[in-house]
């Protein structure tokens, strides 16, 4: 079913470092309406999703914690665990994966190892059937700026892709809500924004390097990304077309409403796939890197 040129969509910016980028055009092609809120600047969240057809939310400098950085998270997990109660296609994008995730019930840590500039990740066995990871190679292109990372999935979550440092790269919770712990948004611009902003907390790292990559993996990113938030519109179109679809009323209890893991013949196995991708990982940082 095509989307509508009317599909509203609520896209939250958490910072001014962290905009809208690619998505803007790309939710726009797709048919969706976008409502954009930035609460950095104090405009302040809507009280409910009511009339929207889907959520997206952005990155920030902050972490899923920092009530008192930015007084609005506390609003915005609550429009979360709302929009997967109520089954309201959801997107949340490095920041706002890791809000997702703790609205509704799992926990965010420190990384052990953060991730920066162009990275491959690889799909696990449940994308086989999830409605927007399906059609993705097994191993995506990204583009990686995270300090923090999702240690403890929610209740029910289903765990689609990971990296060779970072387990939960991107999950789904109840059946249309997603999480993507790196950045398919950005442009040169913004990477190159957030290369010299960072530049001191890259110290040991090849900054050059990873920026060239980064903004060299661009095009490649596109072409894997932008047919996902595509899909992305047209379940916000019609929900139904998703797996584990009811003909009543979209509300889920929040534990266990995750959708049924496959059990059908297996992609490569992601263990695998991550110990050989490990060199990709240093081939952006210096030997004695981080």
């Amino acid at each position: 079913m095509a989307a509508s040129p009317q599909l509203p969509v609520l896209v939250v910016e958490n910072d001014l470092i962290a905009p809208i980028g690619r998505l803007e055009g790309w939710l726009r092609e797709a048919g969706a309406k976008i409502e954009l809120c930035s609460p950095a600047t104090g405009q302040p969240l809507p009280a409910g999703l009511a009339g929207y057809s889907a959520l997206v939310v952005l990155g920030g400098g902050m972490n899923a914690y920092q009530d008192e950085v930015a007084g609005w998270l506390p609003e915005l997990r609550a429009l979360l665990t709302e929009a997967v109660r109520t089954e309201l296609p959801t997107l949340g994008v490095c920041l706002g994966a890791q809000l997702l995730a703790v609205a509704t019930g799992g926990r965010v840590s420190q990384a052990g190892t953060p991730e920066y500039g162009s990275q491959l990740i690889a799909k696990r066995q449940a994308a086989v059937t999830d409605p927007l990871f399906r059609e993705l190679p097994i191993t995506p292109d990204v583009l990686q700026w995270h300090v923090d990372e999702v240690s403890e999935l929610p209740p029910g979550a289903v765990l689609l892709a990971s990296s060779p440092v970072c387990e939960v790269e991107a999950f789904r919770v109840g059946r249309l809500a997603w999480g993507i712990q790196f950045h398919i948004e950005t442009t040169p611009e913004i990477v190159t924004r957030w290369a010299e902003q960072d530049e001191e907390l890259l110290a040991d790292y090849d900054l050059p390097a990873i920026l060239d990559r980064a903004i060299r993996a661009h095009d490649d990113v596109a072409e894997v990304w932008q047919p996902v938030v595509a899909g992305f519109v047209a379940l916000a179109a019609d929900p139904a077309a998703a797996p584990g679809a009811s003909a009543g009323p979209r509300l889920l209890p929040m534990a266990g409403s995750a959708a049924p893991v496959t059990v059908a013949e297996p992609i490569t196995d992601a263990a695998a796939i991550r110990a050989a991708l490990a060199a990709e990982l240093q081939a952006s940082r210096e030997p004695f890197g981080h």
